[in-house]
């Protein structure tokens, strides 16, 4: 399967801004935007070109791609999952991807980040409904409930996550750090999702 094997914090340069792809090293002053806030490559901090409508629509499709770690075919697959769904065709599809395996895991604290939450599904430590689910892309219903396997509680990264997380989770999720579980509860409200980006540009983007 096709994947993106470059630099992250390139991308979070091309959109200038924080798209937090690196785990802790993006709170640091280590991050690479917090010293070069302009697009990667030759001729990255001379670009002045004015951008069209249809470039501002594709940043934004770009950056909540590159923010759950897709490909534009599985984006794109979403995309129409979600414009066939009843209800508002761009919350659907932020609803879709925040119950990805790999973004709950990232959510409820097991990781510091969706890369890394994605390397802990394939490498078998996470369970869902007591069933060892190795698909990043899983897509969760409620009442699900995610587990660290007992052979993995004592892998270091998992526990290192867990102490910067806060003691308040989302609200569509529940979690037990001391038994290392968490559920999920219900698809989650668009306004409740910390995602800073316009889906609606993706909509308008893919109606053309």
């Amino acid at each position: 399967m096709a994947r993106y094997t470059d630099s992250v914090c390139k991308l979070c340069r091309r959109e200038k801004q924080k798209l937090f792809l690196k785990g802790q090293k993006c709170f640091t002053e280590k991050c690479p935007i917090e010293v070069r806030n302009y697009p990667p490559g030759q001729h990255g901090n001379s670009r002045r070109a004015k951008v069209s409508e249809y470039g501002i629509q594709l940043r934004e499709k770009q950056k909540i791609k590159r923010i759950y770690g897709l490909l534009e075919t599985q984006f794109r697959n979403y995309f129409e999952k979600a414009n066939k769904a009843k209800g508002i065709t761009g919350d659907n599809l932020i609803k879709i991807l925040e119950s990805r395996l790999d973004t709950v895991v990232y959510r409820l604290g097991f990781s510091s980040s969706r890369k890394q939450a994605r390397q802990l599904i394939k490498h078998r430590h996470i369970s869902v409904n007591d069933q060892i689910v190795d698909i990043p892309s899983y897509l969760l219903s409620a009442g699900d409930i995610i587990k660290i396997r007992e052979k993995s509680k004592k892998l270091d990264a998992i526990h290192s996550s867990l102490k910067k997380v806060k003691d308040s989770t989302y609200g569509w999720l529940t979690v037990d750090k001391a038994s290392l579980a968490g559920t999920f509860l219900q698809m989650p409200e668009r306004a409740d999702v910390p995602l800073n980006a316009n889906e609606q540009l993706v909509v308008e983007l893919y109606s053309k």
